[in-house]
C-alpha cells in the first residue's frame, strides 16, 4: 500500500474520530445531566439548549461545527486532494452520527456538516449557516433551520465549488440530513414540530 493511500486512510479515520467526540454529552455530564435521558434524547445542540439553556446549546453548536472544520483542516494541512478532504469531512459527519463511544447512537449531524462545508466549500458553508440562522430566528424551529441549511448548501455548491467533490459532498450531506430528520419532517407535515 502506497504512502499516499495510507495517508488518506489515516486522515479519514482521524476525521471519524474527531466527529465522534460527543461534545454535548460531555458538557452535559459536567452539569450532572445525562443528555440521552432528557428531552429528545439527542446528543446535539438543540437538546442541550432544552436541557441546559441557550448558552450551552450555542457552545455545543460551535464545538460540533469545529469538529467538522478541524477534520477538513487537518486533511488540508496534510496536503490531501479535494476527494480525500471530502471523504474526511463525510467521515467526521458519520462519526457524529455513529460515535464509537456511544454505541453508534449520535446526533443528527447538522452543525458538523456546516463545519465540514466551511472547510471544503466555504461559500456553501456560509450559505448553510446563514440559512439556518434566518430560518431558525423566524420560526424558532431547529429542524426547519437544519433542512434550510442543507438545501442552501446544495443549491450554492455548483456555483462556488472549485472541484467536483465540492458539489458531491453537499448533495451527500443533504441526503444525510433528510434521513436524520425524517421524524422531524413527518411532524412538520402534521404541524406538530415543537419550537426551541
Amino acid at each position: 500500500m502506497s504512502a499516499s493511500v495510507l495517508s488518506a486512510v489515516g486522515a479519514v479515520v482521524l476525521g471519524y474520530l474527531l466527529g465522534s467526540i460527543p461534545t454535548g454529552v460531555l458538557l452535559a455530564r459536567r452539569h450532572g445531566v445525562d443528555l440521552r435521558r432528557v428531552g429528545s434524547g439527542n446528543i446535539g445542540a438543540t437538546n442541550v439548549a432544552r436541557a441546559l439553556g441557550k448558552r450551552m446549546g450555542v457552545i455545543v453548536l460551535v464545538l460540533d461545527a469545529l469538529k467538522g472544520l478541524a477534520a477538513v483542516g487537518i486533511a488540508s494541512a496534510l496536503g490531501e486532494p479535494d476527494p480525500v478532504r471530502a471523504g474526511v469531512g463525510m467521515a467526521a459527519v458519520l462519526g457524529h452520527l455513529f460515535p464509537i463511544w456511544l454505541r453508534l447512537h449520535g446526533g443528527k449531524g447538522v452543525a458538523t456538516s456546516v463545519g465540514v462545508l466551511l472547510g471544503l466549500v466555504p461559500a456553501a458553508g456560509a450559505a448553510a449557516a446563514i440559512a439556518y440562522l434566518i430560518v431558525y430566528a423566524t420560526t424558532r424551529t431547529s429542524s426547519r433551520g437544519s433542512l434550510a441549511a442543507s438545501a442552501a448548501a446544495l443549491l450554492a455548491a455548483p456555483f462556488v465549488a472549485r472541484s467536483w467533490p465540492g458539489v458531491v459532498l453537499p448533495a451527500a450531506l443533504f441526503c444525510t440530513i433528510l434521513v436524520t430528520h425524517r421524524d422531524n419532517v413527518r411532524r412538520l407535515l402534521r404541524g406538530e414540530e415543537g419550537r426551541v
